[in-house]
């Protein structure tokens, strides 16, 4: 199964203004996360706040449906990751070449 980091940051301008809205708001999405948790996966916030990293496991498809849950309260940028035993293996196919 393919393994990807996400790097996601909070669109403020969807944070409600009003503090105890915004303690609503933001408890609605870390109970999302931590649901999403459950399946495995890493989940952190950066130090400065509104920004953060998930990795997770799965396909494209499975990857997109997760996030798209989050929408449009936090954009992603998603990356591919290749494990150590997969870079081996891509050298020696391409050192055969």
């Amino acid at each position: 199964m393919a393994k990807f980091l996400t790097l996601w940051e909070l669109d403020t301008t969807r944070v409600p203004v009003d503090p105890k809205e915004r303690i609503t708001h933001w408890t609605m999405l870390l109970n999302m996360v931590k649901d999403d948790l459950k399946s495995g996966g890493d989940w952190g916030e950066f130090a400065g706040g509104g920004r953060g990293y998930a990795i997770s496991e799965g396909t494209e498809q499975e990857i997109y449906m997760a996030l798209s849950r989050y929408v449009p309260y936090i954009k992603f940028e998603v990356h591919p990751i290749l494990s150590i035993s997969q870079i081996e293996e891509m050298m020696k196919v391409g050192s055969q070449a």
